[in-house]
């Protein structure tokens, strides 16, 4: 039987069950949107008819990782935090797979027309950075304003050591070694037991096979005029934080780059240091009028 065939962890759905009454705000609720590649899952917060806030988590993540932001920026938004297809969480594959970058533009397509939202403003971490980037410089006017959040994929590679240290777990996920790489990756900052259960049952996900591929050109991140703010990881071991703020300065024309220090790759945006001031960060990014 593939890895992608297995079942579903019978206890990971009871632990995210659980993160999300212990860590979400109260009248957060859950829907499934149809789209033409599976049932998405979106977990909802904030007055409706806010401006909403669509939040993509990274590779191997749920929607849940977004508490502390949701809890803050829930009240002036209306929060849509989304399992990704294929990815642990409740979303649901279909029988069309997504598998190229025009697949996930048309998933995100028919998710935020099943929301009801003709434009929003677009967040993601990590994996969840480079979807977001690349539909934004697909559907622009669908994309109010950006965040990234220490985002791979977009502006330089992965380091060699993180690729190496991550190799045995990728080939052969097991518990323990996902929490031997988390805990050398965060220097063993470690999440609340809730959220360390849902990490450990999300190791056995049937993941689906990431869509991957290279980084977006110059000339079209030279090309992307909506508003971004990118927030880096200052001790993030998947990638140099400067070189990924250099080169978003310099070839984005509208960007902010803010590096959080003490902050790691895998302890955003869900665990301080860091994920406090994530959500202060957005919070005044998306609330700050539009420039001229």
């Amino acid at each position: 039987m593939t890895h992608a065939n297995r079942p579903v962890p019978p206890g990971l759905l009871a632990a995210y069950d659980d993160v999300l009454a212990a860590h979400w705000p109260a009248g957060t609720s859950s829907s499934l949107v149809p789209t033409p590649y599976g049932a998405t899952h979106v977990n909802s917060c904030g007055p409706v008819g806010a401006p909403p806030l669509v939040l993509l988590p990274g590779g191997g993540a749920t929607s849940t990782v977004w508490s502390a932001q949701a809890s803050l920026l829930g009240r002036t938004h209306r929060i849509h935090a989304v399992d990704l297809v294929g990815e642990p969480g409740r979303s649901v594959r279909g029988e069309r797979p997504i598998r190229t970058v025009a697949d996930l533009n048309a998933w995100l397509d028919a998710l935020l027309g099943g929301l009801g939202v003709e434009s929003a403003a677009l967040c993601g971490h990590s994996y969840g950075g480079w979807i977001a980037l690349r539909y934004s410089l697909y559907a622009p006017r669908r994309v109010g304003r950006l965040v990234l959040v220490d985002p791979t994929g977009c502006f330089a590679g992965l380091r060699p050591g993180y690729l190496l240290r991550a190799l045995p777990m990728l080939l052969r996920p097991t518990v323990r070694r996902s929490r031997a790489f988390l805990d050398w990756e965060t220097g063993g900052v470690s999440p609340d037991p809730a959220r360390a259960r849902l990490r450990d049952e999300a190791v056995g996900f049937p993941s689906a096979r990431p869509v991957t591929g290279p980084r977006p050109s110059p000339g079209q991140l030279r090309g992307l005029r909506t508003r971004t703010l990118v927030l880096l990881a200052g001790d993030s071991r998947a990638h140099d934080a400067g070189r990924v703020a250099a080169r978003a300065t310099r070839l984005l024309p509208d960007a902010e780059t803010v590096t959080l220090p003490g902050a790691t790759h895998h302890s955003l945006p869900q665990t301080d240091p860091g994920a406090s001031e994530v959500g202060l960060r957005m919070e005044e990014f998306l609330s700050a009028r539009a420039r001229p």
